[in-house]
């Protein structure tokens, strides 16, 4: 072959080299799909992440289990984007389209907005004037930082259904969720009750905090880098990703995924450093499709009325003496719920607590409404959540399920249980005389509300992990 003519060759080569190397460093993906969250009659939050790769790391270096002493673990030197569930995220673009129309006819186009690393690569794009009671299509694409003639390299589809104004009936179906532990996974693809939760056409799910374990999963979070890990891998899961692409949320936190077990704000703890309590405040915002307001109110239609309470900003040290001063929902808080749910005209009213209100809870623990540290709130709350008429708590924190009917309010708490049989336990036992329902497994809370033979009815139905019934209470409006 003629020098110049090998030569010719060896140039073209290098040049589709050069081009297929360009283009993969290009690509930009979206591993961990979209979420939506705080959805009203008219609006909606859409968060969604560029990424480097279309998929989690899978395998990956195995650091999953329980955290050991709480020395250990200075995680300065670990790979994080080497991690089994890492998924590195990178510079991008994201574009939203939303749409009454299952093909995107008559679509509203968000601009492109740029992500950066300070934000971990997240958007949250904020909806408004929507149209309520209507089911909305979405689509994200993301695309490499540079160029705005530079094409869409990802996309992901979604939907979700706006609430009902107040004077509409609404039949509502949503679920609720605790503890989260990813040492306690059911399934590699993910946890086994969001399949069996798609299932049920929800309309929304509250995961009550412990979302994410920072303090008690390997690697401990002494880290900005590994507090974002933890989330990173928990909604890169397969089935996690497919079930909220259609599912929207309001997510809660309580201590593990804020900072530390039972924690509160101000505290810093050696085994967590540098890693600190303002940055798991931070990180939570960051991570879901919240806005920056932790406490709030949502109305479904004429049946149902929602309250979402913060349990870990405004509350006292737990080491606190007990009495008038001690909280832990705070002042102003205390004074907005009891307010709004006064205001309310919604035939069945539901406070979704990140904590237990009612109990019983185990004696050795103090960082509750049920337990001796905060009787004095606790008693309050009780007295007056069990005067108001069709009013309910669902709680998490716990990691067994029942149903509690305090002895003197008659007030009636459900505690939603752990999301897997392997998260169950540390139950005080069955106490008959408090508990209709008393069952330590794992499993998920479904709330209904909807007419039968004519009459508002609401039905709390608890759920094993594959979906199934194991207990059904009812109640008919008396509003």
């Amino acid at each position: 072959m003629p020098r110049n003519l090998a030569f010719l060759y060896l140039s073209l080569f290098l040049i589709t080299v050069s081009a297929v190397s360009a283009t993969g460093q290009e690509q930009v993906h979206l591993a961990m799909g979209l979420r939506v969250g705080e959805v009203t009659q008219s609006s909606a939050i859409v968060w969604s992440r560029v990424t480097a790769q279309p998929k989690r790391v899978w395998p990956g270096e195995r650091r999953v289990g329980r955290a050991g002493k709480k020395t250990d673990e200075y995680t300065e030197k670990i790979n994080v984007d080497g991690l089994e569930g890492a998924v590195p995220g990178t510079l991008g673009q994201l574009q939203l389209t939303w749409s009454q129309h299952e093909d995107y006819s008559n679509s509203r186009v968000s601009k492109w907005f740029s992500v950066r690393a300070k934000q971990d690569f997240t958007h949250q794009f904020v909806l408004s004037d929507l149209k309520p009671a209507t089911k909305y299509y979405l689509l994200i694409k993301a695309r490499p930082a540079g160029s705005e003639k530079t094409a869409a390299t990802a996309q992901i589809k979604g939907s979700f259904t706006t609430a009902a104004p107040a004077n509409q009936w609404q039949d509502v179906n949503f679920s609720v969720i605790t503890g989260q532990a990813y040492r306690d996974l059911d399934d590699k693809d993910g946890f086994l009750i969001y399949d069996a939760m798609a299932r049920q056409n929800l309309h929304f799910l509250t995961p009550t905090g412990d979302t994410v374990y920072y303090d008690s999963e390997k690697p401990r979070a002494r880290t900005l880098a590994l507090a974002r890990h933890h989330w990173h891998r928990m909604y890169s899961m397969p089935r996690v990703v497919k079930f909220h692409q259609h599912v929207p949320g309001y997510w809660e936190k309580d201590d593990h995924d804020t900072y530390n077990n039972d924690g509160w704000p101000g505290q810093s703890v050696p085994w967590m450093k540098p890693f600190t309590f303002e940055q798991g405040l931070a990180t939570f915002l960051e991570q879901v499709p919240i806005g920056k307001q932790t406490y709030r109110t949502m109305r479904w239609g004429q049946g149902l009325q929602v309250w979402m309470v913060e349990g870990r900003d405004f509350r006292s040290p737990n080491n606190m003496p007990d009495g008038p001063g001690k909280t832990i929902w705070g002042k102003e808080q205390m004074a907005w719920l009891k307010k709004t749910v006064a205001e309310s005209d919604a035939k069945f009213r539901v406070l979704i607590s990140p904590t237990p209100i009612v109990g019983p809870d185990r004696g050795k623990k103090n960082d509750n409404h049920a337990n001796q540290g905060f009787t004095h709130e606790g008693d309050l709350v009780r007295a007056w959540g069990g005067a108001i008429e069709n009013f309910y708590v669902c709680c998490g924190d716990r990691h067994w399920q029942y149903m509690s009917i305090d002895p003197k309010t008659k007030l009636r708490e459900f505690s939603c249980g752990p999301v897997s049989n392997e998260h169950a336990g540390g139950s005080p036992g069955h106490d008959p005389k408090v508990q209709p329902f008393h069952r330590v497994k794992g499993g998920y809370l479904s709330v209904s509300v909807f007419q039968e033979k004519d009459q508002p009815t609401i039905a709390f139905r608890f759920h094993n992990v594959q979906g199934k019934v194991v207990y059904e209470f009812k109640d008919v409006s008396q509003r």
